[in-house]
């Protein structure tokens, strides 16, 4: 069988805490993570930006043979995605398959929340978008009573500049989290929507009312793949399974190599391409 990866693309690193679970809950398949750390952060750039760059590296993990594609980057799922399914997969990729955070998450809250009252902490990109309340209140089969949303742009400097356990991330992580509870105090479910959030877990939790659900996509994407590839035995069976992971970045090897090491918590060694 030929080098068939799964393909994960992120403008960045946060994506890896998406690649980590996926390298946790399918250990044998073959995976091929690309990060458009060149032109990294997305989440500030205009949808028509946003939906060019995702679509350059969209086609670059094709070229590269991979029948799927996971957008684990929030700001590309809500800016870029649909277009490309709609408008661009009949034309470059019929047979093929390209899937983001947004909807795997929401169908997860739908699940989970007890009151209907919903959180959502992202980039100021996503939360501009209002990706969030719109697939919601689309695919939450009315569970979800209230969204309310706070952009946290320190966020993401925080977690690529390791200030993680600095006086700076508890006094942001702890603004951002009073004010999105100032907007909702009912909220019993709260989204991580952002895939860097994650490393700042143990932080938010310090700040978020006992009782109240915090959803990291990470586990959620992985688990939903898993369905997915059940449900879609064509696409599962074109997936070469031989365990290989590499890694492509626009940016240098030595900055991508040593952030991932934070994110995935082991050494990798990457490549530098070309968009």
């Amino acid at each position: 069988m030929e080098h068939a990866p799964i393909g994960v693309f992120d403008s960045g690193y946060g994506g890896l805490t998406v690649l980590k679970e996926l390298l946790k809950k399918l250990p044998g398949y073959d995976f091929l993570y690309l990060g458009d750390n060149a032109r990294t952060p997305y989440g500030t750039r205009s949808f028509k930006v946003v939906y060019e760059y995702t679509l350059e590296a969209v086609n670059y993990l094709f070229e590269k043979n991979c029948p799927l594609v996971i957008i684990a980057c929030n700001t590309a799922s809500a800016k870029a995605l649909r277009n490309i399914q709609q408008l661009d997969l009949p034309r470059i990729g019929p047979d093929r398959r390209v899937l983001g955070v947004i909807r795997p998450s929401v169908e997860r809250v739908a699940e989970i929340t007890r009151n209907g009252h919903v959180g959502v902490l992202g980039t100021s990109g996503t939360v501009a978008s209002e990706s969030y309340p719109i697939e919601l209140e689309k695919w939450s089969e009315g569970k979800v009573k209230s969204t309310v949303q706070e952009a946290c742009p320190m966020w993401v400097p925080l977690v690529e500049n390791n200030e993680i356990e600095t006086e700076g991330a508890e006094f942001f992580v702890r603004k951002n989290i009073q004010n999105i509870f100032q907007k909702d105090k009912d909220i019993d479910t709260l989204i991580l929507g952002c895939t860097h959030y994650p490393l700042l877990g143990h932080v938010i939790r310090k700040y978020v009312p006992n009782g109240v659900q915090i959803l990291e996509q990470g586990e959620i994407v992985a688990g939903k793949l898993i369905d997915y590839l059940r449900r879609h035995p064509e696409i599962d069976d074109k997936i070469s399974k031989t365990g290989s992971l590499e890694f492509l970045t626009t940016e240098s090897t030595g900055n991508f190599e040593n952030q991932a090491a934070l994110f995935l918590g082991k050494k990798v060694t990457a490549q530098t391409i070309h968009l």
